[in-house]
């Protein structure tokens, strides 16, 4: 076989495996709709995997350059809207942790506040960082299960991120800000350890667990913020 024809067939194979990612998200809203919630986030943090590491398969392939007809980026973020946004806002409107006559609203706020952020064009900065709350609000309802809050200091705390999604401040992509590189890959690394150990205990995990979650978000909320500063100094 021709070597170019070669290069479009892996080439497209990259993108059918970016698109595995959609069945992924098709069986946790499955799971969702039937409360089944340590199997949606397990299947949640699968399609966060696959969203890791297609990029590089798709940057060592070429695919952009062998497919130009097909666009890896629109395909990321259909797939990334359904699972960072539509299936976690589902689950908060389900499950009962927010107040009961405002779970809806909220969850179609979410919904439509980060269609809006998925249409901007400028939502990544060039140094790697994102503009604004990204939108993960996979990792955010992720917490929300953990640590139960009350459900008004659960309605309170998507309020405010529904209000920094559009804020001026930078948040940390882990795999392509380049400052602090190896520490944000580690602690990522650590992250997706106890994540899983949390989906383990089926999101009852040690209170260690919980607490080594909530320092590394803390963290990467924090580099963003030093990040923001130090260009407006």
């Amino acid at each position: 076989m021709p070597a170019p024809r070669t290069n479009e067939i892996a080439a497209f194979a990259v993108h059918v495996f970016t698109a595995s990612g959609a069945a992924v998200a098709f069986g946790a809203l499955i799971a969702a709709i039937q409360g089944e919630f340590t199997a949606m986030f397990a299947l949640l943090g699968l399609a966060l995997l696959i969203d890791g590491v297609d990029g590089f398969f798709a940057r060592r392939l070429r695919v952009a350059e062998v497919l130009p007809r097909w666009s890896g980026e629109v395909l990321d973020h259909v797939i990334d809207y359904l699972t960072y946004v539509f299936i976690p806002a589902l689950a908060l409107a389900s499950s009962g942790i927010m107040p009961p006559m405002l779970a809806i609203p909220a969850a179609i706020v979410i919904v439509m506040s980060s269609a809006l952020y998925f249409a901007d064009k400028e939502m990544k900065t060039g140094d790697g960082f994102f503009r604004g709350f990204p939108v993960l609000w996979n990792l955010v309802v992720f917490y929300l299960f953990l640590t139960q809050p009350p459900p008004f200091v659960t309605l309170a705390i998507v309020a405010l991120l529904i209000v920094l999604t559009f804020a001026p401040f930078k948040f940390v992509h882990p795999l392509r800000a380049r400052r602090w590189a190896p520490i944000n890959l580690a602690l990522l690394v650590l992250w997706g350890i106890l994540a899983f150990t949390a989906v383990a205990y089926h999101l009852i995990p040690p209170p260690m667990v919980v607490f080594g979650l909530l320092l590394i978000g803390a963290y990467f909320v924090a580099v963003g913020l030093v990040q923001t500063l130090s260009q407006r100094t």
